[in-house]
């Protein structure tokens, strides 16, 4: 994005989802950030696509997203043009993300 503000974020997402088939995106959860102030618009671009906002003052909420930020930034550091990631490139960030194993509290 070329800064932060909300029209580049909104304007990022529209143009991140319209190069993906609807059966790549199941849901989007930004944060409650000012970025996303124009959610709206880009939620209305994704169609049918859920939009999720955590709680206000429920953090453990937002743990889930950054620490899958965190992941995929292993893969795909910050900066990365994603542009000519293959499908095949995806899924296996995808599979590495849902097949890793999770510490478990018992």
């Amino acid at each position: 994005m070329p800064d932060r503000s909300a029209r580049s974020a909104r304007d990022t997402m529209i143009l991140l989802l319209s190069r993906l088939t609807p059966d790549r995106v199941k849901s989007i959860t930004p944060d409650r950030g000012s970025g996303f102030a124009l959610y709206r618009e880009f939620s209305a671009a994704a169609g049918t696509v859920p939009l999720y906002f955590a709680d206000p003052h429920a953090p453990w909420q937002c743990g889930a997203n950054e620490n899958t930020s965190g992941r995929i930034r292993k893969c795909l550091p910050k900066g990365s043009d994603m542009g000519p990631a293959s499908d095949k490139q995806i899924d296996s960030i995808i599979a590495l993300l849902n097949l890793r194993a999770q510490k478990c509290l018992a």
